[in-house]
């Protein structure tokens, strides 16, 4: 399969790039930025995601019926999934939808697919940040600022777990942080959102890669990045800047999140968490919805009111669950993790429904 993407300079009108959820898969993601592409870029982890996202690219390509590049990094595919990718890039360059496949990657585990396909680059010598970086150097115009080099080397360091390069471990170390600790935004509701936190914590790195005691000096500055990227017009704690915002994200996601429940007004979120703080400040500034409850990766549910119905009752009803009026929990019994929300929501109001009718079935009885 040919590769548009070896020529230097030429512009291709999209690259759908996939990548890990990881310092590695976002940093590979920062040095694409700085190409003269246009990026669509998601992310996953593996296991049931990657096959998830990928089929989500697939999607919005045959619909917007767009000439394209897929471009994978920092994850291996496993026979199957490279077997099935390949068919289907096939089927669209059959059916005149111009798709390539790129895959960068640093994972012995892809060794097999890497055999069989000329677009699976696999190099273990190098971190997949690396290994990008690199390749765009060669084959793409990349505006690179003057600090990505370094922190590239950074990444590798810490990815490969190189103590011996020193600063460069010690700095990757909290870089690595910098990215396992910026979960105030769901990346299943807020990708694009989350995604963009990501890379703006990462390139505000670069402030300190060339001062004394760097990795103490950005250790002690992560909380000040994080509020710099939440702030807006004046300063505030952490957990109010994050709710402003995400009650702000919400009001977007009105018209596909809002359920109902026997004539109650309620917010269905995902995997957003801190329900207390975040549920409330939803609640306040939204004064016609009864409740909120958000779902955790594992089916566990949050609920909170703000005097508008008693969501321990609720919570007893639906899962058995149990709390006070205002603030109740409970868990969905073989509550499988979800990728898509829309998924999430028809598992849930599906829930709503079954308990409705059952109610309903048993008022006929006793009438």
């Amino acid at each position: 399969m040919a590769l548009l993407l070896y020529k230097k300079g030429f512009k291709i009108k999209k690259v759908f790039h996939l990548s890990h959820t990881d310092l590695d898969g976002y940093s590979c993601q920062l040095v694409m930025s700085y190409t003269d592409f246009e990026m669509v870029s998601f992310n996953a982890n593996y296991g049931a995601e990657v096959p998830t996202r990928i089929e989500e690219i697939l999607d919005i390509i045959k619909k917007q019926k767009c000439e394209s590049t897929i471009l994978i990094s920092d994850l291996n595919l496993n026979t199957d999934e490279s077997r099935n990718i390949n068919k289907e890039v096939e089927r669209l360059n059959e059916n005149g939808i111009k798709t390539e496949l790129l895959l960068l990657d640093h994972h012995g585990s892809g060794e097999d697919s890497a055999k069989k396909y000329d677009w699976y680059n696999l190099d273990v010598t190098r971190c997949a940040t690396k290994i990008v970086y690199d390749y765009a150097k060669e084959h793409f115009n990349l505006d690179e600022p003057l600090w990505l080099e370094k922190f590239v080397d950074v990444v590798n360091a810490v990815d490969l777990w190189k103590k011996e390069e020193e600063f460069n471990f010690e700095f990757g170390k909290v870089c690595m942080r910098a990215i396992t600790d910026t979960r105030e935004l769901s990346r299943n509701i807020f990708p694009k959102e989350d995604r963009a936190y990501k890379l703006q914590m990462l390139k505000s790195t670069a402030r300190f890669l060339d001062k004394a005691d760097a990795n103490i000096l950005l250790d002690e500055n992560i909380h000040l990045l994080k509020k710099e990227f939440f702030k807006k017009d004046k300063n505030d704690t952490l957990d109010n800047l994050i709710t402003a915002r995400i009650v702000e994200l919400f009001e977007d996601k009105k018209p596909e999140m809002t359920i109902y429940y026997k004539g109650y007004k309620g917010f269905l979120s995902y995997s957003v968490g801190n329900t207390s703080i975040i549920g409330n400040g939803f609640l306040v500034a939204n004064e016609d919805y009864d409740f909120i409850v958000d779902i955790s990766p594992r089916g566990t549910l949050s609920f909170r009111a703000n005097n508008g119905v008693n969501v321990a009752k609720m919570s007893k009803e639906l899962v058995n669950g149990g709390g006070h009026p205002n603030a109740a929990g409970g868990r969905i019994q073989g509550f499988r993790e979800q990728y898509v929300y829309s998924k999430v929501k028809m598992v849930f109001t599906d829930l709503l429904e079954k308990k409705e009718s059952t109610q309903r079935d048993l008022e006929f009885k006793k009438s």
